[in-house]
């Protein structure tokens, strides 16, 4: 019976030998087989300036315990961030598997910051003991003064809803620059045949930006360090049209089935009406960013001479920037602001181009139907919309007066017509001011031409 009782013992002995054993070469294999923390920065970093973003992502399968940002500079280790999760004897207990964490570093952050070399440091650690930690370092720049910026431009007269030209000249440091006007960004060029630095910057005022908005030179070097200059102007009040525009069903039936075929990201919502709201709002604020993205596509060259054309032959039936309200069975259901000119003459009348580019866009357009895009250099624009065929294509160098397609009502037109606008870097622009050829003449050219001579 003793003996019995001793051999059952030692049995269970050996099964939790055996299980101790297991469990042991399995947290030794779960030790050895593990990877280091994987850290990446998730935007490019060229340089730490008074106060640059920085956004780290970290991941690890077993869960982290322990990350710290660093600076090394002289000998010196400054300390950014320093966070703590757990302890690698917690089995229980698991730390984040991944994170993100935003820091910003920079001399106003860290007063200790000297101009010159810089260390980065991003150490994370896991709960592995053979592949615990894992550090990112990166060498960077550091700079803490803004690239110098100076107006060159006297007193400027700017509509509401208008264009002007702003001449400025900035330190070799800059990397970007331009006009700023509330939210709105309006970049700037080197000016051609003007001395090193030179620069200009097309700008609107746009309709929506109320009168006492600021208006700025800005510049930025390559680690976000910004110097802003102002320069002397005026706002011109504009007083836009109102105007109530009866929706019939006849007319939502006519336009809205034929847009939501040609836009198959937009669900149908069962109702007329409901899918024209849609339109007009979802719809024309998608549009309004391909417009902003097309803009990208500017040549910094000239590819206009002189004022632009208005089709000839047409009346206007819209101006710029006129407020619609739309009434449905004699209830307002909508409003928007329709930025362009609507010129009709007859049935599928030639559309030719307003002045002298380059198409950057041919295609269907939600509510502005089949869609053209000229570009004319530094970011100015022209947009043909509601037209029946295209005669240019994405590309295609054309003429100032060279036809390039029919006018027609595709998109949301309740007739044969041309939307026509100017656009400064995505921005819709009053186009009365660019078919004037007194205003062309006195508000740009001359002070280019006297730009490149003070040069």
């Amino acid at each position: 019976m003793a003996y019995g009782q001793e051999k059952k013992r030692s049995r269970v002995g050996r099964i939790v030998l055996l299980l101790v054993l297991a469990a042991a070469g399995i947290f030794l294999w779960w030790q050895l087989s593990g990877q280091p923390p994987q850290i990446q920065l998730r935007q490019e970093i060229k340089g730490i300036g008074r106060s640059t973003p920085v956004s780290i992502a970290v991941e690890d399968r077993r869960g982290l315990i322990a990350l710290r940002v660093e600076l090394e500079q002289g000998g010196q280790t400054i300390p950014v961030l320093s966070e703590s999760y757990g302890s690698r004897w917690s089995f229980w207990r698991s730390g984040p598997r991944e994170l993100t964490r935003e820091v910003v570093i920079g001399t106003a952050q860290q007063n200790q910051l000297q101009d010159g070399q810089v260390e980065l440091h991003i150490i994370a650690q896991n709960k592995s003991w053979f592949s615990s930690q894992v550090s990112f370092s990166q060498t960077l720049p550091v700079r803490s003064r803004p690239p110098t910026l100076e107006n060159r431009s006297g007193l400027l007269y700017v509509s509401q809803g208008g264009s002007e030209i702003v001449l400025y000249r900035v330190s070799s440091s800059a990397v970007s620059s331009g006009v700023k006007v509330g939210s709105y960004f309006f970049p700037g060029y080197p000016l051609p045949g003007g001395e090193e630095g030179s620069r200009f910057a097309l700008f609107a005022f746009p309709h929506d930006v109320a009168r006492n908005t600021p208006a700025v030179i800005v510049a930025q070097d390559e680690v976000g360090n910004e110097a802003q200059a102002n320069f002397p102007y005026r706002v011109l009040p504009k007083n836009f049209r109102h105007r109530d525009i009866e929706l019939t069903d006849q007319f939502l039936q006519a336009t809205v089935p034929g847009i939501l075929a040609q836009t198959p990201e937009l669900k149908d919502q069962g109702d007329l009406l409901k899918n024209f709201l849609m339109v007009n709002s979802t719809l024309r604020q998608r549009n309004r960013q391909k417009i902003m993205e097309t803009s990208q596509q500017t040549l910094p060259e000239f590819l206009w001479e002189g004022p632009f054309l208005q089709l000839s032959n047409t009346a206007v039936e819209s101006q710029f920037a006129d407020y619609r309200s739309y009434i449905y069975q004699g209830k307002k259901v909508d409003e928007q602001v329709h930025l362009g000119f609507d010129l009709a003459s007859v049935q599928h009348a030639p559309v030719v181009a307003s002045n002298s580019g380059r198409v950057v866009f041919a295609e269907y357009l939600g509510i502005f139907g089949n869609t053209i895009i000229l570009d004319h250099g530094f970011g100015l624009q022209s947009l043909y919309a509601h037209l029946n065929s295209f005669q240019v294509k994405v590309g295609d160098k054309v003429s100032k007066g060279q036809v390039i397609a029919e006018s027609d009502s595709t998109g949301l037109a309740g007739g044969d017509h041309l939307h026509f606008t100017m656009l400064l870097a995505g921005v819709e622009v009053n186009p009365m001011e660019w078919w004037d050829p007194l205003w062309v003449q006195q508000h740009i050219l001359e002070r280019l031409k006297s730009a490149r001579g003070a040069s």
